[in-house]
């Protein structure tokens, strides 16, 4: 078997074959100093030119929390209005305004859905029994109920808000629901007037919309909207039946009866012409027993 040389010290360098291997390659070695540097692998983000166009900084976002600051930067930070920066990214300027406020109530949380910004969204499957019979019942009373209209009721007594897809799907294809019958009856059907009002109170205190609750009551939007109104301004006295005034009939005399007849004589003296004569006659006669109501216009059989 050969042997190495022996290892030489003097004015001559080491061989590096004899460097034991614990030494090669150690910082602070002349030739780890003199070695040329290696160049740079490829640098992960590629540099991009700085801009302010919309659509560019629009596809350069990776999420959509980082869209939605990018789209209100400019109000938090240099106070532009909502109405300008709308019109630079065509969002709508009420939105903007109201995402503004709350990222400089809550601070970064405000861009994430969280309990205080309208609740994170549930799946089908992450949803409870109850929330599912839920769904069911709201679908059964009212099958023309919005999808979104339900998940909102959903959050307003459970706390969870349900993707509006998932509640088509478990209405659809879900559990029986629980219900017979409709919990009320129709305005209508309901006698008293205090439980049809009592009625329409706990439907929208549940979250059901005025449309909704004028559906399913067979009733109109106005008598809706009044009813509402009253519980809000009057409270339990607004459940009163408010009591009709009678105005009174205007009467007229048989001296401006025969006149009206006379004037409706002319085929082309319609209900306006014929009150403007009577209200003209009585401009001439202060005393006149003929009233300047157009009332009195209403043709006589």
């Amino acid at each position: 078997m050969r042997r190495k040389a022996p290892v030489q010290f003097g004015k001559g360098r080491l061989e590096k074959d004899c460097l034991p291997e614990t030494t090669r390659g150690l910082p602070g070695r002349s030739e780890e100093r003199t070695a040329p540097r290696r160049p740079p692998t490829s640098l992960k983000r590629n540099r991009r030119k700085r801009t302010d166009e919309w659509a560019s900084i629009k596809q350069y976002t990776l999420w959509p929390e980082q869209e939605l600051y990018e789209a209100i930067r400019p109000l938090v930070l240099f106070n532009e209005t909502a109405g300008e920066r709308a019109k630079e990214i065509d969002v709508p300027q009420r939105a903007l305004a109201r995402k503004a406020d709350e990222f400089e109530r809550y601070g970064m949380q405000s861009l994430f859905a969280s309990g205080e910004q309208g609740g994170a969204r549930e799946t089908s499957k992450t949803l409870p029994p109850d929330i599912r019979q839920l769904i069911m019942d709201l679908h059964f009373e009212l099958p023309t109920m919005s999808w979104r209209e339900i998940a909102e009721i959903c959050y307003i007594r459970y706390g969870r808000r349900p993707d509006h897809k998932n509640v088509k799907r478990i209405a659809t294809s879900g559990p029986p629901p629980s219900l017979r019958a409709r919990r009320y009856q129709t305005w209508h059907l309901i006698p008293d007037p205090v439980e049809r009002k009592l009625a329409v109170i706990r439907l929208h205190s549940e979250g059901w919309s005025i449309t909704s609750i004028a559906q399913y009551m067979q009733t109109s939007r106005p008598t809706i909207y009044d009813t509402l109104k009253r519980w809000h301004d009057e409270g339990v006295a607004g459940l009163d039946a408010r009591p009709k005034t009678n105005k009174g009939v205007r009467k007229t005399t048989l001296a401006v009866r025969n006149e009206i007849r006379k004037l409706q004589e002319n085929p082309l003296l319609g209900e306006y012409r014929v009150h403007t004569a009577l209200k003209r006659e009585a401009e001439k006669a202060k005393d006149s027993p003929w009233p300047a109501s157009r009332d009195c216009a209403t043709p006589i059989s």
